[in-house]
């Protein structure tokens, strides 16, 4: 039996308009580009995303503007998790209706400090309301962010408890943490949200990433999840591994969100690429030059 979720998944940007309303001509042509690219699906609204300056309507839109364009609804794992409940049960509910039955969620994130057993009642409350035996659903771990950890213990009972969990992004940068989730739950698909960790990940049993580097570097990813356990094609997977790390370590350098989107205005020729929603900001017009500078000389991606 394999994984309820596994590949290479990217965690997109979304455009936006000079009114900051979702792009979404630009949303569903840059899908086609990752899906081309390799990825085997697309984790729309994400932190990557910018999921939580948009309101559920909105979602809604983006959501169906992907199927509009022809992403098909097995290759969309889109973000849910909001802070109250009740809209988590209606952006669940509208992906299922559209045949979606993969998605991402956060926990409630705004009450800090709360107990595995608050978490575990939110995310049953959830489930139980939602009522979808379709619904696969992939648990959310990025505490540097949310500041509402999901600890191992935690994640093992929600597993028992409802076998439509069905595996989990870490984008927490624990390397321990992630091996010991695929070592507490075997056959469980434990997705990596860094991606150079995506190499040392499958070998020890990862199902594969959520990231936002595959935003640029798609290919790269890719070569590594198809070829890691080939030893003939160590080199590839090696020269790939650079690629990814060089790419992560540029991005990481500046605001990830913001410089992604630089870098995709630049590729594209299209300035339109660049708009974030505040508090974002966009990218610093006089480090332009520079992040031009450093992605030249980058590996080709």
């Amino acid at each position: 039996m394999g994984f309820g979720i596994s590949g290479v998944y990217c965690a997109t940007v979304t455009p936006l308009n000079a009114d900051l309303s979702p792009d979404l001509q630009r949303l569903g042509a840059h899908c086609h580009n990752l899906i081309a690219d390799g990825c085997h699906g697309i984790a729309l609204l994400g932190t990557t995303g910018e999921a939580n300056s948009f309101s559920v309507a909105e979602r809604k839109t983006i959501l169906e503007g992907a199927l509009a364009a022809g992403i098909t609804p097995e290759q969309l794992a889109p973000g849910v998790g909001v802070a109250a409940i009740p809209d988590t049960v209606e952006l669940t509910r509208h992906a299922l209706s559209l045949g979606i039955s993969r998605v991402v969620m956060l926990p409630p994130f705004y009450y800090k400090g709360v107990s595995d057993d608050g978490i575990f009642a939110a995310y049953a409350g959830i489930i139980e309301a939602v009522a979808d035996p379709r619904l696969k659903l992939i648990l959310y771990h990025i505490p540097q962010t949310s500041a509402v950890p999901l600890s191992r213990p935690l994640v093992t009972r929600l597993i028992a408890a409802f076998p439509g969990i069905v595996g989990l992004k870490d984008s927490s940068g624990d390397y321990g943490n992630m091996q010991g989730l695929v070592e507490d739950n075997p056959g469980f698909a434990v997705m990596v949200g860094a991606d150079p960790l995506l190499l040392p990940f499958l070998k020890i049993g990862g199902a594969g990433c959520i990231t936002a580097t595959s935003n640029l570097a798609a290919r790269a990813l890719r070569t590594i999840y198809d070829h890691h356990a080939d030893p003939a094609r160590a080199s590839e997977v090696d020269a790939a591994q650079g690629r990814i790390e060089a790419a992560r370590a540029m991005l990481n350098s500046y605001g990830q969100i913001p410089t992604i989107k630089a870098v995709l205005a630049e590729r594209d020729g299209d300035d339109g690429w660049s708009r974030v929603r505040p508090p974002l900001m966009p990218f610093a017009a006089d480090k332009l030059g520079e992040l031009s500078e450093r992605v030249a000389a980058l590996p080709a991606l």
